[in-house]
């Protein structure tokens, strides 16, 4: 059974959550947009009849529009459209939601010139001619001889090396998972140090879904890297720890934090504006 998160931990998902309802409440008067009807209202943006898209980047969006693997990325659902007026009219997608995290590693990553920053490439380390694809399906093994098919919300492949991405905004936390769900997976109790990882008051793993990118990360000898805001520090918190009981010093290098705050430093002006004003990510670095 998967839980959300620790309720120890603090809650600044919330308050990162009001943040960008507030300025997106404000800028959504320029686009096609609907509003939840919640006490604050969330904004779902929509595209318009000219393929304009309020929830991305303008330069990133046509990029994703003009690449039928990244098209299909838009058509992930959206779970509270009974929360929308007029819930029927069209579909809504997780990806038009202003608090999107796909939407947000969308329009930096297919953002003309972001591959070609050299600060981006310093980064994250990558290798030339990296070739991109969200949504990947990582393979882990589970006993009897399954496997696991974990998504990453991006990966990032090089003629030497793999990064397997993980975005997150203002979800509420990694999830959490009872032991017994955790020992399905052989590589589990070899790849951690189990007397190390957090656990709640139920006894349960907490940061479940990075355990698996991190099993998966292993097991395809990938790196792998947790992209966060840097106005959440129960996330960092959280991560770090699941980081430090990882037996394998090798793996444990292979395994990073950035901030969206980091990673907008390293791209284009126009770029770091939009981030600015729809998130409030100002560039950091």
């Amino acid at each position: 059974m998967l839980r959300a998160s620790d309720p120890d931990l603090p809650n600044t998902a919330a308050a990162l959550r009001r943040e960008l309802k507030a300025r997106n409440l404000v800028r959504c008067t320029s686009y096609e947009h609907e509003l939840s009807s919640a006490e604050i209202p969330s904004v779902l943006y929509a595209e318009d009849t000219y393929q304009n898209h309020g929830n991305f980047y303008p330069p990133a969006y046509r990029r994703i529009l003009a690449n039928p693997a990244w098209r299909a990325r838009l058509n992930k659902a959206y779970t509270a459209s009974a929360r929308i007026p007029h819930q029927h009219s069209r579909t809504r997608r997780e990806l038009d939601t202003a608090t999107s995290s796909d939407a947000l590693l969308m329009s930096i990553f297919c953002a003309p010139g972001t591959l070609r920053s050299k600060r981006l490439q310093s980064l994250l380390n990558l290798g030339p001619k990296p070739h991109l694809t969200f949504g990947h399906r990582t393979r882990i093994p589970l006993t009897g001889g399954y496997d696991d098919r974990t998504e990453a919300d991006l990966q990032i492949t090089t003629a030497d090396q793999t990064l397997l991405i993980e975005a997150k905004l203002t979800e509420t936390g990694f999830q959490t998972a009872r032991p017994a769900l955790l020992a399905r997976y052989p590589a589990f109790e070899s790849t951690f140090d189990t007397a190390r990882l957090p656990r709640n008051g139920r006894n349960d793993f907490l940061g479940y879904q990075l355990i698996r990118n991190i099993l998966a990360a292993d097991h395809h000898s990938a790196r792998f890297a947790l992209l966060a805001d840097s106005r959440r520090p129960d996330l960092h918190e959280q991560a770090f720890r699941i980081f430090a009981a990882v037996n394998a010093a090798g793996l444990r290098s292979r395994l990073h934090l950035i901030t969206w705050q980091e990673l907008a430093a390293t791209l284009s002006k126009p770029l770091q504006h939009f981030l600015a004003t729809k998130y409030g990510i100002a560039a950091h670095g």
